[in-house]
Formats: structure tokens, C-alpha cells, sequence
């Protein structure tokens, strides 16, 4: 009962944190800085449901930059054509990319490994073809006019109620099935447990995230267009998983801040920026094949090295 109060306290201090520094700090910071961390934390938000569906159940998925973008063209429009509320829209936004993940979920699931990601690579590019070929949704020219709402206070809001759900999700009966699954999903399914329904559930909650984060970049950017959801972003966020660590939560997150910003603090390097990228990503596979933190958390990790500088009392 204490630790779930704790949790709970926890929770509203972060959360009070936030809104002060966008009431009280962002009206003062540099436009460039908010934008970079805007920039971060919808990169997080998606990875955190990629490293549900990766690290945590073992599913191997190309599309993810799919669901960001039916989360971002659902939000948009239900914002510019009928009115809905932002915080709404982002919700309803990350709905639709649920209900598209289980529509892709529920028949595909059942396949694993290279199969999986080539049904999820189809699907991404299914979503590209298909806005480009839609004149409501503005084609090849993209959706001009989103009304620009996302602000520090709501992005961060977001991704921290993404890493409270996450975190609950893994520490209870539901998370303990997705690393069965992942660890053996044979010797699970021989337990009686549908191993199937527990992949699209994952799937579902991931897909969930990723639509959220599309609706939340697109609220602002003010314009959307399909190559902001190519394939390529599907590699670059599955990258963000394996570096920051498969079975971890916090690692990812951390992965994903470094690498959203490494490009911009090699701006001035322009000519060279991507080979430093490509570069810090070979290194890191070399020395850390397991990524930066493993199955670990960042918590394990401060915990442990204080408890290794700090002697226990005698």
C-alpha cells in the first residue's frame, strides 16, 4: 500500500514539475532548445511502445512509423474539420493507430521473427501509399494548417503518463506473460496461456503510443507530409531499442534522447554528422552488444553504484 502511494506521490510531484517549468521556465528558454526538447520527447513516447512490442514480448516490427502516422493524419483532421479538442484528438489519435495495430495484429502475430517484420515493413508503406493517394489527407503535398498546440507541459505530460502505464503494465501478472512469451513462447503456450492474444495486446499498447507521439509531432510541426513516416524512421526507432537496451524501459529512453540530439550537437559538422552517428551506433554494438543498459533500469544502475561508493552501516 505504501509503495503504491509512493508511486502515486511520485507521480504528482513530476507532474506539478512539469507544469511549472512550462508556466515559469519555458516562456524564457531559447525557441531552438524547447523545439529540441519537444523533439525528444516524441521520440520517446514512440519508442517506449516499440520497446513493449521488441523488447519486452520479442516481436520484431517495421511499422511502427505507420501507426505514427495514422495517429498524427487522424488527429489532424478530427482537430482542423471538426473541431475536437487537442488533448482530445491526441487520445482519439492514438485510438485509431490501436485499432489499426490490431487490425494488423490479429492476423499477422501468429507469425514470428523474419516473417513479422516483413508483414509490418508492408503495412508502413501500405500507410505511405495510401495518404498519398488521399486528397482529404492532403497526398504528396502533405496536411498544411494543424493548429500548433503542443507545448513543453503537454509532450512531457504524455510521456509521463506513457512511462507510468508502461511501468505498471510490466510489473504486473499481464507484463511477467510478455517476457514469458519472449523467453519461450513454446513452454508458454504449453501453460495454457494464449500466447497470440498476449502478442496483439502488446502490439495493441504500442501501436497506442506510436499514434500518440505521431498526433503529438503533428500538432508541432503545423504540417505533416508521408516521408515523415517512411520506413526509415521505423529502422531508426527500432535502432533507438536495441541501443538502449531490449528488457529495459528506461533505456530506450535514454538511447532515444542521445541520438535525437546527437545530430543537432554535430550540426556544425554537417558534412560529417552521419558518419558520427553511424559511427557511435557500430561502437556501441561492439562494446555493449546488449545495449547501454540491458535489462537493466537507470535506477538499478544509480542504486547499485551508490550502494558501491556508499559503505553500508555496520
Amino acid at each position: 500500500m505504501k509503495r503504491v502511494f509512493g508511486g502515486y506521490a511520485l507521480f504528482a510531484v513530476a507532474l506539478a514539475a512539469i507544469w511549472a517549468i512550462e508556466i515559469f521556465v519555458i516562456p524564457n528558454t531559447d525557441r531552438y532548445l524547447t523545439d529540441m526538447l519537444l523533439r525528444v520527447a516524441c521520440t520517446v513516447i514512440s519508442v517506449i511502445g516499440l520497446a513493449l512490442v521488441l523488447g519486452f514480448t520479442g516481436q520484431f516490427s517495421l511499422g511502427h512509423a505507420g501507426f505514427m502516422a495514422v495517429g498524427a493524419y487522424g488527429s489532424a483532421i478530427l482537430a482542423m474539420n471538426y473541431g475536437v479538442p487537442f488533448p482530445v484528438a491526441v487520445f482519439l489519435g492514438g485510438l485509431m493507430a490501436a485499432l489499426a495495430g490490431l487490425a494488423v495484429g490479429v492476423p499477422s502475430l501468429r507469425l514470428t521473427g523474419d516473417y513479422l517484420a516483413v508483414v509490418t515493413l508492408g503495412f508502413n508503406q501500405i500507410i505511405i501509399v495510401a495518404v498519398q493517394n488521399m486528397p482529404v489527407l492532403g497526398g504528396a503535398q502533405g496536411l498544411i494548417g494543424v493548429p500548433l498546440e503542443t507545448t513543453f507541459g503537454w509532450a512531457f505530460t504524455w510521456l509521463l503518463l506513457g512511462l507510468a502505464f508502461l511501468r505498471n503494465v510490466l510489473n504486473s501478472p499481464q507484463g511477467r506473460t510478455f517476457a514469458a512469451v519472449r523467453d519461450n513462447e513454446i513452454a508458454t503456450r504449453s501453460l495454457g496461456i494464449d500466447t497470440t492474444r498476449v502478442k496483439v495486446t502488446a502490439f495493441v499498447i504500442g501501436a497506442f503510443w506510436a499514434g500518440v507521439s505521431g498526433a503529438l509531432l503533428a500538432f508541432k510541426l503545423s504540417s505533416i507530409f508521408p516521408a515523415q513516416f517512411e520506413t526509415k524512421i521505423s529502422i531508426e526507432l527500432l535502432a533507438m531499442v536495441v541501443l538502449g537496451g531490449t528488457g529495459s524501459l528506461s533505456g530506450p529512453v535514454l538511447s532515444a534522447s542521445i541520438l535525437t540530439l546527437l545530430p543537432e550537437v554535430l550540426r556544425g559538422l554537417a558534412d560529417y554528422r552521419m558518419m558520427f552517428y553511424a559511427l557511435v551506433l557500430i561502437v556501441m554494438m561492439i562494446v555493449r552488444p546488449k545495449g547501454l543498459l540491458g535489462s537493466r533500469e537507470l535506477s538499478d544502475v544509480i542504486w547499485a553504484g551508490f550502494r558501491r561508493f556508499v559503505p553500508a552501516k555496520a
